[in-house]
């Protein structure tokens, strides 16, 4: 914590006011990144294809959680624990994801055997990938074969 203040420029005293915890400081993060992709589902369901529009959410989405090293877990166990400080946000990207997915097996370009659960839980699953040493290299050609999976025609 003391790192992030001398970092973030303010006194370690500022950021234990505003985050008592690191566990409140993670959740601001992760719940403003989770927001962001929320905001940019929306803006890639206005400006791209359907298929597109999902493959680059995909992209997206598995990014931020490999950037934010373990966040898949509290992103999980978020989306059904309403008093978690994350539920919102995690909800919110959960919905936009599958408006995205909708989108695209209306319009015929993705497979209709799969929902936003099933969704949300491969990505999970190629954020976990990331987070494996062994398999980190693999992960970003595992997200296009997944994606391919779930597109239809790509």
């Amino acid at each position: 914590m003391r790192d992030i203040a001398r970092r973030a420029g303010v006194g370690l005293g500022t950021l234990y006011r505003h985050f008592p915890k690191r566990e409140a400081l993670l959740e601001a993060l992760l719940r403003q990144s989770f927001d962001g992709l929320t905001a940019r589902a929306d803006e890639l369901q206005r400006s791209s294809s359907p298929e597109q529009a999902l493959a680059a959410w995909l992209r997206e989405i598995v990014a931020v959680t490999h950037n934010y090293r373990g966040a898949i877990a509290p992103m999980v166990a978020a989306i059904s624990e309403p008093d978690s400080a994350l539920h919102a946000s995690c909800v919110s990207m959960k919905a936009a994801g599958t408006a995205l997915l909708v989108r695209a097996q209306a319009e015929g370009k993705a497979r209709t055997d799969i929902d936003g659960t099933d969704l949300f839980a491969l990505v999970s699953a190629l954020a976990w990938l990331h987070d494996q040493p062994s398999f980190a290299s693999r992960a970003d050609h595992l997200s296009d074969v997944i994606a391919d999976a779930i597109l239809s025609g790509r």
